[in-house]
């Protein structure tokens, strides 16, 4: 059955937009000798030519001002075995980057190991978009491994893609 739902109500239109699936993202690069980074949801693929991808970043995000003035950013997009790193990486209270097996490139940028989709990127705009900042990246480098399941957040949890109907 389907509900109107108010528009003035957080939580309810959260759980709107969360019923649409969503592949989750590894946003990392060493910046003074350290990992930093975080995970997002909120990606999509802009243009082929150039490459273009946005990725959202909430305005409170303490992350986020880490990063956005670096010459490359790793986007991975994580694979179904890295739930526990999805929930890690959007914690704030714990090592981030504990137990995962990222690669630092010679840009800085730092690329998740064995996921479906490696991304160097670097910042093309920075718009603003309500509590977000809405970051359109030009996509430098990619790497594939079609063979790897990627990860979705759908409901408000974590799911693995099946293959087909």
């Amino acid at each position: 059955m389907t509900v109107a739902i108010d528009l003035a109500d957080a939580a309810a239109l959260r759980r709107a937009f969360t019923l649409y699936p969503h592949g989750v993202m590894a946003v990392a690069a060493e910046v003074d000798g350290a990992p930093v980074g975080l995970a997002v949801s909120a990606f999509v693929s802009v243009s082929l030519e150039p490459p273009l991808v946005l990725l959202c970043f909430d305005k409170q995000s303490s992350t986020w001002p880490k990063l956005k003035d670096l010459d490359a950013i790793g986007v991975s997009v994580l694979a179904r075995d890295h739930a526990w790193l999805a929930k890690q990486l959007a914690s704030r209270s714990r090592d981030r980057f504990a137990g995962a097996s990222f690669e630092r490139v010679d840009s800085g940028a730092l690329l998740l190991a064995d996921t479906p989709t490696q991304m160097v990127c670097t910042i093309d705009q920075v718009l603003e978009g309500g509590d977000h900042l809405m970051v359109l990246m030009r996509v430098g480098e990619c790497r594939v491994d079609a063979d790897i399941e990627p990860l979705v957040w759908h409901d408000s949890r974590l799911l693995a893609l099946g293959r087909g109907l």
